[in-house]
């Protein structure tokens, strides 16, 4: 069965956030653009919808989710703790492409740290993502849209070819900027690692 499908308009974006928050809240998977590319979202705090995750992109267990926010302010529903270092790097370069790596609060599945101990986190640079961010209210799973392994989707058109049949909801914002994907930075321990160069040039992250 192909997944429902609806264009955002930029201008009137209501509708398709709407559908999506629904979607979500009902433990479903959905489709959705970032600053980046398209990402496969899920509730993070739903044990079977995350499981979803892994089954829609044949991932193995043991592999991090990182989780899209819609500001600074909600790090520490995550986090254990944020250090100046954190704070620095948050203030200087959300919402954008980077995703901060940080120690994660008691509770966090385990899934979604891969048993590391530690949860990925974004704000967004996309105003619709953060949109649809800001009216769940909460976190939203920010893995790529395709088979693990597969090149990342920069279209919805790219995304349904991939996916199209086993996830719920597809919101078509347009292509996204794609090029590289975000930079990672690991801020668990004292001093900021830079654990993939993305978007953001390491002597940016470490300058």
């Amino acid at each position: 069965m192909t997944a429902e499908l609806i264009k955002i308009d930029a201008a009137h974006p209501e509708r398709a956030i709407s559908r999506g928050r629904d979607v979500i809240r009902a433990g479903g998977v959905i489709v959705y653009p970032t600053d980046t590319f398209y990402g496969l979202g899920a509730d993070p705090g739903n044990p079977l919808a995350v499981q979803r995750i892994f089954e829609i992109k044949g991932r193995h267990a043991g592999q991090p989710i990182l989780l899209l926010i819609n500001d600074a302010g909600e790090v520490r529903d995550w986090a254990s703790e944020i250090d100046p270092a954190a704070e620095r790097l948050m203030k200087k370069f959300w919402p954008g492409p980077l995703t901060l790596i940080f120690k994660a609060k008691p509770g966090v599945m385990t899934e979604l740290t891969g048993g590391t101990g530690t949860i990925g986190l974004r704000v967004p640079g996309n105003p619709l993502t953060r949109q649809l961010l800001a009216s769940l209210g909460t976190a939203l799973t920010g893995t790529s849209a395709n088979i693990s392994g597969r090149p990342s989707p920069g279209t919805a058109q790219e995304a349904a070819e991939a996916i199209g049949g086993i996830v719920d909801l597809i919101l078509d914002g347009g292509r996204t900027a794609g090029g590289k994907p975000s930079t990672v930075v690991d801020v668990s321990a004292d001093d900021p690692k830079v654990i993939r160069e993305g978007a953001i040039p390491s002597r940016e992250i470490l300058g």
